[in-house]
């Protein structure tokens, strides 16, 4: 990695139900997620292309490592974000999760046709972060709308990024609110 990385986290859990009956099969939703170095902490530059450049790999390896974390079940639904530390702008996050970022992620999930979702700001470590998940082919599959939050205490820290991605093995596990199912989806990103 061209990054200066300090810590790699890992995030999963297991919807057994929500209120209703048992879900068969549980739904598992799954981040990962890196502290960089952000080079332009304390100042303003025009030129990002250090940061996006290598995104890519940093994508792939996210993704590896979340996707281990669904336990050999396929990707239905993924998401991407960040935090920029207080020395950081927002667009240095951004930089980080652009589309050489999510093209690692959708080649790493077997596909996917849908823009992915994405959250990015600037804060201070411990400050949660909702990665939004949405079907991988289809957005206007209204049943994978979903998140999932992560909290660091110790990132990002003020000359840092914090960079996430997230996956998930299914919809909501007790989803019925209508709109098109991920069986009817045709997979052309929007429906």
């Amino acid at each position: 990695m061209d990054y200066g990385i300090r810590r790699w986290y890992r995030f999963a859990e297991e919807v057994v139900h929500d209120g209703g009956a048992p879900a068969d099969p549980t739904l598992i939703k799954a981040a990962a997620a890196v502290a960089i170095e952000n080079p332009f902490a304390g100042g303003h530059v025009h030129d990002l292309e250090a940061l996006i450049e290598p995104s890519a790999r940093l994508g792939a390896e996210l993704a590896r490592r979340a996707i281990d974390l669904l336990e050999g079940r396929p990707v239905e639904g993924y998401g991407k974000g960040g935090i920029a530390g207080v020395n950081g702008e927002q667009e240095h996050v951004v930089a980080c999760v652009t589309t050489p970022f999510g093209d690692a992620l959708r080649e790493a999930s077997g596909g996917g046709a849908a823009w992915i979702s994405s959250a990015t700001k600037v804060a201070s470590a411990g400050e949660p972060l909702d990665l939004p998940l949405a079907h991988k082919n289809a957005l206007y599959v209204r049943s994978h709308y979903d998140a999932i939050t992560i909290r660091l205490a110790d990132a990002p820290r003020p000359n840092e990024l914090l960079v996430a991605l997230a996956v998930s093995s299914g919809g909501r596990v007790h989803q019925r609110v209508g709109g098109l199912s991920a069986d009817e989806a045709v997979g052309d990103g929007q429906r």
